[in-house]
């Protein structure tokens, strides 16, 4: 539809920008911190962009009050940070390590004393490798009692400061990646330990929701998800019938369960019928259907395209790494539906397709099969980016991304979706997973490359100026009024 006005932002809209512990903090074995499995999985050698690590990363744990500064200069109403779970509990139960919280403790009282709302995620894929060597981390149900109780402690120790509270980010991605395509720890390619796997995490983002509830926390909480809506190539039925099939085990596999406690029929006929389906308790549904979160955080990057796919079709395929344009190759499930180019859309130098228009159709997904508001925890653009001699970056392309989707949110506001919040991803450049510090997503330049930390200074990038502006307009210079 096509609107002659739209909608202005709300007033408490949270303007903000967004990062994860193991990506920006460094300070890995400092202060009585325990080893994640992020710690040990880069040390196996071809596993990231050039050996990589976060050993260091941005040095945020050092340097978080002039990244404060920085984004207080900018205007920031919200920032979305996450507690690394073995900085708190260094073998992932048992002793509470005081100087992980005291970092914490220092880093939500500087936020707040700039007025900026902390959103703090409590976990963003760094397992304590002390869980992962002792039951196997996600694949063992001892996992749902350790979170509830990592949860819960950080609930009672900053739940006077921290009103939105994030549960999981991305388990379709941390699962997916870790127990199907082997790319991320613990580095399995089994499909039928990937389910169970999933349905422990499953539990113990309802378990930590539950716990929230039944300490009567003053907030909000709810997972953050990585959501690529679906389309068909074409009009073909086959095509169409693989684009439900792709949005069935994409999306509803997962928000189903997090919003009505219940895995959607169609893909669990699917999962008993290959022998893939987890094995669940009978308390498991009472436990599911207490996790009805408050909101659905939404990660947003692209959409995808899909079409038929034979029984004996197109399975898991390399993905882009290592920025090499058109690198990429199409996955997808065979007999369900496969991943094909979008001749529409441009895509990144990581092919990533460009959709702007794909996140006002996700969110009125949500809105429509959920009836939750949404915050938009992730959304950005990761590039190459060129210091200038002068210290410039003039990063437009940025800035023609991060305006056309967060019109598109204005869009979906006006729509009627409820959105309380768009977090960019990222505030500071940090490590992209497993593509190193080449691709680079923040308004802040981090002056350091893969092998050589440099010197660490930041600077402000044409984007950051851009979006201090968007933000003292509250959104009104998107549509130029």
């Amino acid at each position: 539809m096509e609107h002659k006005k739209l909608k202005s932002f709300p007033d408490n809209f949270l303007w903000g920008s967004a990062s994860a512990a193991y990506q920006v903090e460094g300070a890995w074995d400092l202060d009585g911190k325990g080893i994640s499995v992020w710690d040990k999985f880069v040390r196996i050698p071809g596993k990231t962009f050039e050996n990589t690590t976060g050993d260091t990363a941005v040095d945020h744990y050092h340097r978080y009050k002039e990244d404060v500064a920085l984004m207080a200069e900018q205007g920031l109403a919200a920032y979305r940070f996450s507690i690394a779970w073995s900085r708190i509990f260094p073998e992932g139960n048992g002793a509470i390590n005081q100087a992980g919280l005291q970092f914490y403790d220092n880093l939500i009282d500087e936020l707040i004393k700039y007025n900026i709302e902390p959103v703090v995620t409590l976990y963003h894929w760094d397992i304590p490798q002390a869980l992962q060597d002792a039951y196997g981390g996600w694949e063992s149900r001892r996992v749902v009692d350790d979170f509830a109780h990592y949860a819960v402690t950080v609930f009672k120790h900053f739940g006077n400061r921290v009103k939105y509270w994030v549960t999981l980010n991305e388990q379709n991605v941390f699962i997916g990646h870790g127990y199907k395509t082997a790319l991320h720890p613990p580095g399995v390619a089994d499909d039928k330990r990937m389910y169970q796997a999933n349905h422990h995490a499953n539990l113990a983002n309802a378990a930590a929701i539950a716990a929230f509830r039944t300490l009567g926390m003053n907030g909000k909480i709810g997972p953050s998800f990585a959501y690529g809506p679906n389309y068909s190539v074409n009009a073909d039925p086959k095509n169409v019938l693989a684009a439900e099939n792709a949005e069935e085990f994409g999306a509803h596999f997962w928000l189903d369960v997090y919003t009505y406690g219940e895995y959607p029929a169609l893909v669990w006929n699917w999962l008993e019928a290959q022998g893939l389906a987890p094995e669940t308790h009978p308390q498991d549904t009472e436990l599911l259907k207490q996790g009805k979160p408050d909101f659905i955080g939404v990660n947003y990057y692209r959409t995808m395209t899909n079409a038929f796919n034979p029984a004996d079709g197109v399975g898991i395929q390399a993905m882009n790494t290592n920025g090499q344009k058109d690198s990429a190759k199409y996955s997808g499930e065979p007999g369900v539906y496969k991943h094909v180019r979008n001749e529409f859309l441009e895509k990144t130098n990581w092919d990533w397709d460009i959709d702007p228009t794909g996140l006002r159709i996700g969110l009125r997904r949500i809105a429509s099969r959920y009836r939750l508001p949404v915050m938009i925890t992730e959304n950005g653009l990761g590039e190459y980016d060129t210091l200038t001699d002068t210290g410039e970056v003039n990063d437009d392309y940025r800035i023609t991304y991060l305006h056309q989707h967060a019109l598109a949110v204005q869009q979906a506001i006006t729509d009627g979706v409820d959105v309380i919040g768009y977090c960019t991803w990222s505030f500071t450049d940090l490590l992209s997973w497993l593509n190193g510090y080449q691709k680079r997503y923040g308004f802040v330049y981090i002056d350091r490359d893969e092998q050589n930390e440099k010197s660490l200074t930041r600077y402000k990038k044409k984007s950051f100026y851009w979006y201090k502006d968007l933000i003292a307009s509250k959104g009104a210079t998107l549509s130029g009024k």
